[in-house]
């Protein structure tokens, strides 16, 4: 008995661990994906849109699952609500995404990596705005170091090109907007959000909608008139390109709902935060695999701007504001049919409020 809260703690921990890494995989492994794809499919709006869709038919499978597992039934926004609330959450998460694999077409792994690390900045701006954070000496000072690695990562580069540079820095600087408006959504109890799935299903239709605009003006006609799809040949060569863009309808899925699991679980800046380790395989991987060429320059803008980073962590670490936020965002923890979905038993839940019981009886 006097070993559990200890024990709990480190099962807490390994969880959040698995998480994490779960992440990592998804990410590393989306990012790669897009990459490869983009060398022979060259419609990145149209991939994000069919992506877009994949997601929302397995979250919708996802929630007719637990329904019936659970015997819950799923929160559905009032229209009030779903277009005041997440219009704005899913309109700057569609356009972040699509210029992400949009940029795909001009930029390497690497160059891509690094600037996308720059959304911590734009993060932190949001979060001041709505007040998620408080200014502080430190935060100039991990702006500029930040700021500073980005520049000198990009500065004569070798395999720099400046179309995919503003495609992702507009992305990066949406990705600050999408994720600071998305701790918001998921931490309003009101709304009943806290379930990625239930966030993923409700985004997924205004994310389309949003998008779709974007992607009939600039690749409608070429779409149109393209041999692998609207104007193919071969049916062989049509399942082919279909295949391989519902496989990156499963990743995306995989990676949204990790990464709204984390946000629920802890804050848009820690997601950010938790992915130093994830860019540094990300360009090692690059580097080894792609043939991404790095000098020395660029090295040391990274470790600057990994520098940055690091400074954040430590001062979220020993700020007695982190505490009460990691209070707060306990509160706020995933409901049951959540860890359903991350297989614990129910056998498991019943021990535990047994033990529970007996606990408080003594």
């Amino acid at each position: 008995m006097g070993r559990r809260p200890g024990g709990a703690g480190l099962g807490q921990a390994a969880l959040t661990l698995g998480l994490v890494l779960l992440y990592y995989c998804f990410s590393i492994g989306i990012t790669f994906y897009n990459q490869w794809l983009m060398r022979s499919f060259h419609f990145p709006l149209f991939m994000t849109l069919l992506h877009l869709l994949v997601i929302f038919l397995l979250s919708a499978l996802t929630r007719a699952l637990l329904h019936c597992c659970t015997k819950r039934s799923r929160v559905v926004l009032t229209w009030a609500d779903y277009l005041r609330r997440a219009a704005p959450t899913a309109l700057s998460t569609a356009l972040d995404i699509g210029l992400s694999n949009w940029s795909f077409l001009y930029i390497t792994v690497s160059l891509y990596t690094m600037t996308k690390s720059s959304a911590i900045l734009f993060i932190l701006l949001f979060s001041l705005i709505f007040k998620l954070e408080e200014l502080r000496m430190v935060l100039v000072l991990v702006v500029l170091l930040i700021a500073g690695g980005l520049f000198m990562f990009t500065y004569e580069s070798t395999q720099f090109n400046m179309e995919g540079f503003a495609l992702v820095l507009g992305a990066s600087f949406l990705g600050g907007i999408r994720w600071t408006l998305t701790q918001m959504l998921m931490q309003k109890a009101e709304l009943g959000l806290q379930n990625p799935i239930d966030t993923m299903f409700h985004l997924q239709p205004l994310m389309f909608l949003g998008l779709f605009p974007l992607f009939a003006v600039f690749e409608g006609l070429p779409l149109s008139t393209s041999e692998k799809l609207f104007r193919f040949h071969e049916a062989g060569l049509l399942l082919s390109v279909v295949g391989k863009l519902s496989l990156g309808g499963f990743l995306a899925f995989g990676l949204g709902f990790s990464e709204f699991l984390l946000v629920s679980r802890t804050s848009s800046l820690t997601l950010s935060i938790a992915g130093i380790f994830k860019e540094i395989c990300t360009l090692l991987l690059a580097t080894h695999l792609l043939g991404d060429h790095l000098n020395l320059l660029n090295w040391v803008g990274f470790a600057v701007c990994l520098s940055g980073i690091s400074l954040h962590v430590t001062f979220k670490a020993f700020s007695s504001k982190g505490e009460k936020e990691s209070k707060l965002h306990k509160g706020t923890s995933s409901s049951p049919d959540l860890e359903l979905l991350l297989r614990r038993s129910e056998a498991e839940e019943e021990e535990e409020e047994e033990e529970v019981g007996t606990e408080l009886q003594h």
